[in-house]
């Protein structure tokens, strides 16, 4: 009788593009339901609140885009020059690097013997044995580091859509906060819900957490621009 063969997929954990866009989406609701909060609680009119709210999100997801351009591309460059220095170091002292290796894999539990020959192995071809000194050491895939431009546009694209949404009621000609408190929270408990399940946790919880979590920042900048409002009345 022939076994069946297991087959399985893995999810991409490495591309660079889930967490800018989780945090951007996140981002963009918090930072812009907060703003046009302290807004309001300040006493301003729709017309102000909608352009705080459009600046809010021009400012937020271009400063999101740079941000995120900005570390990926730092985190790529130093990733690069230590594989360089490793791979100077492979061509100066191949043996003592060989036998750095086989040290690791008997410290993984393979006999000295057979750690030795699988170094040994993989040393006979500089392509792989600097790319496998690399991830066994540096813990990266040099084939496979995260793009710093695909990291900056899903964090400018999540942003803005995730600012949008608070604001999107005035837009449309409402004039009273109620709208945009509602899409707001149904926004923040949708995509941590959304996040729950891309992360294989509760939805219920992460979409709950989420929304606590921004309904107490635009609470506190609420009271910062009622507080400040009145004052300068």
């Amino acid at each position: 009788m022939t076994r069946a063969e297991i087959h399985h997929r893995h999810r991409d954990v490495t591309g660079g593009w889930l967490r800018p866009a989780v945090f951007g989406v996140m981002d963009g609701l918090v930072s812009n339901a907060s703003l046009i909060a302290g807004v309001v609680g300040g006493g301003a009119g729709a017309k102000t609140v909608t352009v705080a709210g459009l600046a809010g999100l021009a400012a937020g997801a271009f400063s999101m885009a740079t941000g995120e351009y900005t570390s990926v591309r730092s985190q790529s460059e130093m990733t690069l020059a230590e594989i360089a220095v490793e791979r100077l170091e492979i061509a100066r002292n191949p043996q003592a690097e060989e036998d750095e290796l086989a040290a690791l894999y008997e410290s993984r539990g393979l006999t000295p013997e057979l750690a030795r020959e699988v170094a040994r192995q993989l040393h006979s071809r500089d392509d792989v044995a600097w790319r496998v000194h690399a991830r066994e050491e540096l813990g990266v895939d040099p084939d496979d580091l995260p793009s710093p431009w695909l990291a900056a546009g899903s964090s400018f694209v999540a942003f803005s859509i995730g600012a949008l949404v608070p604001v999107l009621p005035f837009l449309f000609g409402f004039t009273s906060v109620v709208a945009a408190i509602v899409l707001t929270a149904l926004g923040l408990a949708g995509t941590g819900a959304v996040v729950g399940r891309l992360t294989s946790r509760s939805p219920l919880a992460s979409g709950a957490r989420q929304l606590l979590l921004g309904a107490a920042a635009a609470a506190v900048t609420f009271g910062i621009g009622h507080l400040v409002g009145a004052t300068l009345t």
